[in-house]
């Protein structure tokens, strides 16, 4: 399952069933979980973990130190859990000790081609980054978020869960759930409703959601304000506590 032209450095451990392609290189301190796939040409630098049943591309490059100067060869971490798909020419870095020393992905995330995730960024699971997407450091992007080619995400912002940020989407500010963006700068477009379709929403809790968007963005209120609304309209729908609770916790305003 080792082609004999990949290089592993002696300290790295790989679990059972887990396949290197010829000229890949894995580092000291990386691991790699049980029937993960790697593929030509891969560079995996260490400290990484790396979970199971992973199917990284050619070409990737994992691990690697934080492209930030206050950097220091500090031994930071990236964490990928499980089922992931990292398709050809990922760049993922570690992260800093000012961001809390992890870079993580999350389980069984679809990462097309080309993109990038810098330090300090936390992706949870399910979800999907089109060709060319880049996430600068410290951007936090939520359980089933969609992420179209070539969207670019300023440092520290949030995507919320079930969000869906359109090709070419510039975002300077927090997505929150549910919502669909676009643009450059990133303008919302309305209730994520296709993806709340696909995973099981009922019509109900889609017709508060809708409910919720109208307070937050044709309403006039001030954020508080709308806050204040939706939470008085949660006791309807468990749903919206995830949409209160995104924008209680947003430090740098949603997108409008």
């Amino acid at each position: 399952m080792i082609h004999q032209a990949a290089i592993i450095d002696p300290n790295a451990k790989l679990g059972s069933n887990v396949s290197v392609g010829p000229y890949s290189i894995v580092g000291a301190d990386v691991e790699i979980g049980d029937g993960t796939t790697i593929g030509p040409h891969v560079v995996i630098e260490g400290p990484t973990r790396i979970g199971a049943e992973n199917k990284i591309y050619q070409f990737a490059s994992l691990g690697g130190d934080p492209q930030d100067k206050k950097y220091a060869d500090e031994p930071t971490l990236l964490e990928i859990g499980d089922r992931n798909v990292i398709r050809e020419y990922c760049t993922f870095s570690r992260g800093t000790t000012q961001g809390g020393n992890l870079t993580k992905l999350g389980d069984d995330n679809w990462v097309m081609a080309y993109v990038h995730i810098a330090h300090d960024c936390i992706v949870g699971n399910n979800t999907i980054f089109a060709n060319g997407t880049s996430l600068a450091g410290h951007v936090t992007v939520d359980d089933y978020s969609i992420l179209g080619g070539f969207t670019l995400v300023h440092q520290f912002c949030s995507i919320g869960a079930h969000a869906f940020c359109g090709m070419g989407s510039a975002i300077a500010k927090d997505v929150p759930p549910f919502v669909m963006v676009n643009g450059n700068p990133a303008h919302p477009h309305g209730l994520n409703s296709e993806g709340l379709k696909r995973r099981g929403y009922s019509a109900e809790a889609m017709s508060t959601l809708r409910k919720a968007y109208k307070v937050l963005y044709r309403s006039g209120l001030g954020l508080g304000e709308a806050i204040r609304v939706l939470e008085e309209m949660s006791a309807a729908c468990s749903e919206l506590n995830i949409l209160i609770e995104f924008l209680q916790r947003q430090t740098r305003g949603i997108v409008r």
